[in-house]
């Protein structure tokens, strides 16, 4: 992963100089060999690091959270295979275009459930993101995605995934390749297959780029994830002309897992570590792994036409409207 000094945010700065100062520290008290002793003071700095983190992640802003979700070093689909998986096979291909490596497909194993795993992946380096379209699947991505989805359904298998993506692929190459086609399919699809569908926003959730794979029996989100219609920017550039309002686009979006939870959307929100994910992903994967079996083992209990007509009144209780009398 990238370092945390190149992708913190601006309300991390605080944090982040602490830190600085905490290393410098401890590489000097190394390099004294025992002639001078600041332990005293680094355990300060550690304490005031560490209540200053408590009172700036207690109050994150959308934005700030839209800003943790982007980070370049936070975990993705990869890292929690290798992290939350004791095996997994992966599967490659739409057998109509191409392999679309902006999404992961594969058999997994998660704790004692054999499951069909499917996620966005954005790429580590510089190559490694072009050739993953960061994280924005063309059509061909997608049309994988359900073709691994009906494999499941026809071994019986459960379904999960992982949600992260800025947004389907744009370009002309993906709308001359039938994108919206492909989104619209994979959600039909996946309304009706017999099997369960746990969806889980792990970092950005952006438009039908999520929802192609993110439709389910349950959702749920990283505490630090968004899941949204557009982006911030996308929505203050078509409100007020300007992607400088971000933060009211954010606040107004309602696109954090609080929120969304609070809205009926999301099932649960999964907690990260204080930071961020991204400062310990072993324990983050530790703990959307025992979420997910729980959730998995509490749908699996349910007969399949049951489970069917919960899936289908999930969706239609979303949203309200009011009619003209």
């Amino acid at each position: 992963m990238t370092s945390t000094a190149n992708n913190a945010s601006d309300f991390e700065k605080p944090i982040r100089d602490l830190e600085a100062k905490i290393q410098e520290l401890e590489q000097l008290q190394q390099t004294a060999a025992g002639r001078v002793d600041l332990r005293a003071e680094i355990e300060a700095l550690k304490a005031r690091a560490a209540l200053l983190s408590r009172e700036i992640f207690a109050h994150l802003t959308p934005w700030q959270r839209v800003s943790l979700a982007r980070r370049a070093d936070r975990p993705m689909t990869s890292d929690y295979i290798a992290l939350m998986t004791s095996e997994f096979v992966e599967l490659h291909g739409d057998r109509s275009f191409g392999d679309d490596r902006a999404i992961i497909t594969g058999l997994a194993t998660l704790d004692v459930h054999r499951v069909m795993l499917i996620g966005h992946q954005k790429g580590k380096s510089t190559r490694d993101r072009a050739l993953c379209h960061w994280g924005c699947p063309f059509p061909e991505g997608y049309r994988k995605a359900i073709l691994k989805m009906k494999l499941a359904e026809r071994l019986r298998l459960p379904i999960v995934t992982l949600i992260d993506t800025p947004g389907a692929h744009c370009g002309i190459g993906a709308e001359e390749r039938g994108q919206a086609q492909a989104i619209a399919y994979n959600l039909q699809e996946m309304s009706g297959l017999r099997v369960p569908i746990i969806c889980t926003v792990i970092g950005e959730g952006g438009s039908g780029g999520a929802i192609a794979i993110g439709l389910g029996d349950r959702l749920l989100m990283l505490e630090n994830a968004y899941f949204s219609v557009i982006s911030p920017e996308g929505c203050a550039a078509i409100l007020w002309k300007t992607a400088d309002r971000k933060d009211e686009a954010a606040n107004a979006l309602k696109l954090t897992a609080k929120d969304l939870q609070e809205l009926g959307i999301v099932d649960e929100t999964v907690p990260e570590p204080l930071g961020g994910a991204h400062r310990d992903p072993a324990v983050t994967a530790a703990a959307l792994k025992q979420t997910i079996v729980r959730h998995l083992e509490e749908i699996k209990a349910s007969p399949i036409d049951e489970l069917l007509q919960q899936r289908y009144e999930k969706y239609r209780r979303i949203g309200a409207f009011l009619s003209a009398p």
